[in-house]
C-alpha cells in the first residue's frame, strides 16, 4: 500500500511536474531562433525547416499513440524520468549536429521524450494540486509551458548572438536542465500507480464515453493553440526578420518571446476563469490574432506583428488552459493519464500538419502567401471550437439549473 503522501511532499511532486512541462516546451522551443542559421548555413529551404520543427509533433505522435497510457501503469514519475531522459539526450545530439540529418534525429528524440513526459506531467499536476482552486494544474501547465519558452527564446537568442560556439552553447544548457529537472523528479515520493510497477502492455488508448463530449471540446480547444503556435514557432523567426530586416538572434528571440511571455501572464492572471468561458473567449482572440497576422503579412508592419505576438498569446492561453481545465475535472485518476495523451496525440496531430503546411506553402508561394492560406483554416477551427464549446457549456449548466430549482 502507497503512503498517503504529506502536503509538503504533494506541494514539491507538484513543482517538479510543473518544471517536466517547461523542459518540454524548453526543448520544442530552442532550435525555432536557429532556424534562419541552420537556412544560411546549409541552404535549408523553408520546406525543410518547418519539416525539421514538425519531426517533434510527428514523433511526439507516435509515441502518444503506442505509449500513451503508459503512466497509468508504471507510474507518472517513471514516465517523466523516460521523458526527461530522452530530452537530455537530445540535447548532446544538436550538440554534436555536423549536418541536417541530426537536427531531425534531435527533434525526434525531443518528440519521444515529451510524448513520454508531457501527459505523465500535466496528470501528476492535477493529482498533486494543494490548492482550493481546481484549475490552478490547468493554468499551470499553460504558465509552467510559456517559461520554458520564453527563456528558451531569450536564452538561444543571447547565446546564438553573443556567445562562442552559437549552434552548441544553448543546447548546452538545455543538457543541464534536462539533469536538474531528472533528479527533482528522481526525488519526488513514490505514489499510485507508481508503487505497484504493474508490467506494461501497449493498449489502445481510451477515452470513457461519459467524458467523450467534454474531450471533444477540450481537444479542438487545445489544438487551436498548437496549431497557432505552429505557425509561430516554424515560421515566427522567419516572418520578423523579414520584418525588422535584423539578423541579430536576440532581436528575433525577444520579438517571439513577447507571445509566450502574454502566454504565462494571461493564465495566473486569469486562472479562477471557467473553463468553457476560457475556451470561447480564447477561440475568439484566436480569431482576432489570426486576422491581425494576415495584416502584418500583406502589409510588412512591425507594430501589428507586435500585435499578433500579444493577442496570439492571449488566446492562446485561454484556449490551452481552458481544454485542460474541461478534460481534467471531467476524468478520473484511473484514466487521466491515458484521456491528457489521447489529447495531446490529437493536438499534435493538427500541430504537425499546419506547421508542414505552411512551410511547404511558403517555399513554393511565399511567406505571405501561406499566411493567407493557412490562418482561415485555422480560423475555422477556432470558430468551431468556440460554438461546440457553448453548446456544451449550455447542455451541463441546464441540468444544474434545473436541479436547483
Amino acid at each position: 500500500m502507497t503512503p498517503r503522501l504529506s502536503r509538503f511532499q504533494k506541494r514539491g511532486s507538484f513543482w517538479a511536474s510543473a518544471s517536466v512541462l517547461a523542459l518540454c516546451l524548453w526543448a520544442s522551443g530552442a532550435p525555432s531562433v536557429l532556424y534562419p542559421t541552420y537556412a544560411a548555413e546549409w541552404e535549408l529551404s523553408s520546406t525543410v525547416i518547418t519539416t525539421i520543427f514538425a519531426t517533434y509533433p510527428v514523433v511526439l505522435l507516435v509515441v502518444l499513440l503506442v505509449f500513451g497510457s503508459i503512466s497509468d501503469t508504471i507510474g507518472r514519475r517513471r514516465a517523466m524520468l523516460m521523458g526527461v531522459g530522452l530530452i537530455l539526450v537530445s540535447g548532446l545530439v544538436f550538440i554534436a549536429a555536423p549536418d541536417v540529418a541530426w537536427l531531425y534525429i534531435g527533434r525526434a528524440l525531443q518528440g519521444a521524450g515529451a510524448g513520454l513526459a508531457i501527459g505523465a506531467a500535466s496528470a501528476s499536476l492535477v493529482e498533486n494540486n494543494t490548492s482550493s482552486n481546481p484549475r490552478l494544474a490547468s493554468s499551470l501547465t499553460a504558465a509552467s509551458t510559456a517559461l520554458g519558452l520564453t527563456l528558451a527564446l531569450l536564452v538561444s537568442g543571447t547565446l546564438a548572438q553573443y556567445a562562442p560556439l552559437p549552434e552548441q552553447l544553448s543546447y548546452g544548457v538545455l543538457v543541464v536542465l534536462s539533469g536538474v529537472v531528472f533528479v527533482a523528479v528522481f526525488v519526488m515520493p513514490l505514489q499510485a500507480p507508481d508503487a505497484r510497477a504493474t508490467p506494461w502492455r501497449p493498449q489502445a488508448m481510451h477515452v470513457p464515453r461519459p467524458a467523450l463530449g467534454v474531450f471533444v471540446v477540450a481537444t479542438l480547444a487545445v489544438s487551436v493553440a498548437y496549431s497557432v503556435g505552429a505557425v509561430f514557432l516554424s515560421l515566427g523567426a522567419s516572418i520578423a526578420r523579414e520584418l525588422t530586416g535584423t539578423t541579430n538572434l536576440l532581436v528575433i528571440g525577444a520579438l517571439l518571446a513577447i507571445s509566450s511571455v502574454m502566454i504565462g501572464t494571461t493564465a495566473i492572471v486569469l486562472q479562477r476563469i471557467h473553463s468553457h468561458v476560457a475556451v470561447i473567449v480564447g477561440a475568439v482572440v484566436s480569431l482576432g490574432g489570426l486576422a491581425l497576422l494576415e495584416l502584418c503579412a500583406s502589409t510588412g508592419s512591425i507594430a501589428l506583428f507586435l500585435l499578433w505576438c500579444i493577442v496570439g498569446g492571449i488566446g492562446y492561453s485561454l484556449v490551452f488552459m481552458g481544454g485542460l481545465g474541461l478534460i481534467s475535472r471531467a476524468t478520473e485518476p484511473r484514466h487521466r493519464g491515458a484521456t491528457l495523451s489521447a489529447l495531446y496525440l490529437f493536438s499534435y496531430l493538427f500541430q504537425a500538419v499546419t506547421a508542414i503546411g505552411a512551410g511547404v506553402l511558403a517555399t513554393a508561394l511565399g511567406l505571405a502567401v501561406s499566411v493567407d492560406i493557412i490562418a482561415p483554416l485555422v480560423g475555422i477551427l477556432a470558430l468551431l471550437t468556440a460554438v461546440l464549446a457553448a453548446v456544451d457549456w449550455r447542455v451541463r449548466v441546464r441540468p444544474e439549473v434545473a436541479l436547483a430549482q
